[in-house]
């Protein structure tokens, strides 16, 4: 598959790397500035879903896309949008120019996930492909972090979009002076064959996976707080640290999944981690009133849950190589339908005091992944593609 490049796949690697670390950055950049954006701006609680709008249309513009063109001009113009995203959130105080900011930067990270998925699918061979989609994952956490302690060490929230800005700019300029792998024969991309895509019943399939795994991440991320401060007691400060954990632990599951794959193969791996992630969500239920205990249930949730989007993806660029970006970009779509979806429903029990359903969900979830990954193996080994 790699024979007779025209690029550099460690250079490849390392620029998907970094476009995975700016996704990271986008997911997270609203939560620490929010609040003074709130205070600063009217409307500017309503930004979230001008955000959720903008990944929705990258996810679901950047398949096609990848496979007619090619991924280098797509990369660099996903991080430029993103960059004036956060540059517009640095300068503006207009709500109008505040929301096509946050749109830009959903666009360009919704781009971003799915291209960066896709590229490194296609530089690699099976053999290293789901290890190398775990280690791309762990800069999603690497970016998450920085994002996090940038603007816990400031003040002023200007400064870490400032140096977020810079760092994305030079990475812009390497995009644009290394090769990169080249577009899909033409023959392969068409309007009709992406359609197409939707018969398979194992993209379909693959697809509902990763519906439970971004519900469960979506519902974890955005509601653990509330639970935690609500049902469970603690302080603001102690509830929200919780989800750092959760990051460390994703990020300390993604970093060894390419030698634990080699031992244990894909479904193995996978079931090993969610398995883990089971672990987490009993402590978390069963325990969570305990400070010590919950930041232990996060980490365990967040380790085990870190393998089921490069395992999953690592399947679906495997089954779809001829359109992996289009694949990937169906498979994401309907994950964030499911976050989507775990988001509305968690929110309404929460404003009904019902905060148990919280770990119920994120059991539910579990399970239909567990349930859900023999079935759409067994049609992936039905699919010629």
């Amino acid at each position: 598959m790699n024979t007779k490049k025209n690029y550099s796949t460690a250079a490849v690697f390392v620029s998907a790397c970094a476009g995975m670390a700016f996704f990271g950055v986008a997911m997270l950049s609203l939560g620490p500035i929010l609040g003074p954006l709130a205070e600063l701006v009217n409307g500017a609680n309503t930004l979230p879903t001008t955000m959720s709008a903008g990944i929705i249309a990258g996810t679901l513009l950047f398949g096609p896309i990848v496979d007619k063109f090619g991924y280098k001009w797509l990369l660099a113009a996903s991080s430029a949008f993103a960059l004036a995203g956060l540059q517009g959130l640095a300068n503006f105080r207009v709500p109008g120019l505040l929301h096509a900011s946050i749109f830009c930067l959903g666009l360009g990270g919704g781009i971003l996930n799915g291209e960066t998925n896709a590229l490194v699918s296609d530089i690699y061979d099976d053999d290293k492909r789901g290890g190398r989609l775990g280690l791309l994952g762990a800069f999603y956490c690497i970016g998450a972090l920085l994002w996090t302690l940038l603007n816990y060490f400031t003040e002023d929230f200007r400064i870490p979009l400032n140096v977020i800005s810079c760092i994305m700019a030079l990475f812009i300029l390497f995009f644009s002076c290394i090769a990169f792998p080249k577009a899909k024969p033409a023959e392969n991309v068409s309007l009709r064959k992406s359609v197409g895509l939707l018969k398979y019943p194992a993209l379909l399939l693959f697809g509902a996976v990763l519906f439970f795994q971004s519900g469960f991440e979506g519902a974890s991320g955005n509601f653990t707080v509330s639970f935690l401060g609500g049902h469970a007691g603690m302080t603001q400060a102690a509830a929200t640290l919780a989800m750092t954990w959760f990051t460390i632990g994703m990020l300390a599951g993604r970093l060894p999944l390419g030698a634990i794959m080699k031992r244990l193969h894909d479904t193995g791996t996978l079931y090993l981690y969610l398995c883990t992630a089971a672990a987490g969500v009993c402590l978390f239920t069963f325990f969570g009133r305990s400070t010590a205990a919950a930041y232990a249930a996060m980490t365990l949730i967040g380790f085990g849950v870190g393998a089921t989007f490069p395992v999953v993806l690592n399947f679906i660029g495997g089954t779809f190589r001829e359109q992996s970006g289009t694949a990937f970009s169906i498979a994401l779509f309907i994950a964030l339908v499911g976050q989507t979806a775990f988001n509305r429903c968690t929110g309404a029990a929460f404003d009904g005091g019902h905060f148990m359903f919280l770990p119920a969900a994120l059991g539910l979830a579990l399970v239909m992944m567990m349930i859900l990954v023999p079935v759409a193996l067994g049609a992936a080994k039905k699919t010629k593609k």
